[in-house]
């Protein structure tokens, strides 16, 4: 089994062994815990017109956040433009064929992961909505319900595979 971060998203994708038929290491499930799908475009996007044109002349935006050690993160605008080449949200759907877990926790409005399991072409979606949880998903209930997904995920994937 391996599994594959990837961030700012956060989605974790999880191989089990495949059929012969499938590339080893393909993913066979995918789980996006606190999806902020197309956040930091759409965060810049919102910015007043002569900051992101300061930001392009700086080459670099600095983004305030409490997670960060710092107290903010410094983002190339390369960066910010190669990401407007692959936001989800208003691009073709998303041709997955696995089960998918769009997860949502307090910091990060539901909305956008239900427009995550929108723009998906696969109907083994399921959305998991938890008001009142840390994005950092530690709290022991927030790690029991992610390992009860995970579980329920390897048993679709075993059914599906065997």
């Amino acid at each position: 089994m391996c599994k594959k971060f990837h961030k700012p998203s956060e989605f974790l994708a999880f191989c089990i062994p495949s059929p012969h038929s499938l590339p080893p290491g393909t993913v066979m499930a995918l789980i996006g815990v606190a999806t902020a799908a197309d956040a930091l475009v759409t965060k810049f996007n919102r910015l007043p017109t002569e900051v992101q044109k300061e930001v392009e002349l700086k080459g670099v935006w600095t983004w305030p956040s409490k997670y960060h050690e710092e107290g903010a993160y410094h983002i190339q605008y390369s960066f910010i433009k190669e990401a407007e080449q692959h936001c989800l949200l208003h691009s073709h759907p998303c041709d997955l064929s696995y089960p998918i877990a769009p997860w949502r926790e307090g910091r990060h409005p539901g909305h956008t992961s239900m427009q995550v399991a929108d723009r998906l072409v696969s109907t083994n979606v399921d959305v998991i909505l938890q008001k009142h949880s840390d994005r950092r998903m530690k709290e022991k209930a927030d790690v029991q319900l992610l390992v009860y997904t995970i579980d329920d995920l390897i048993d679709k994937l075993s059914t599906t595979v065997n």
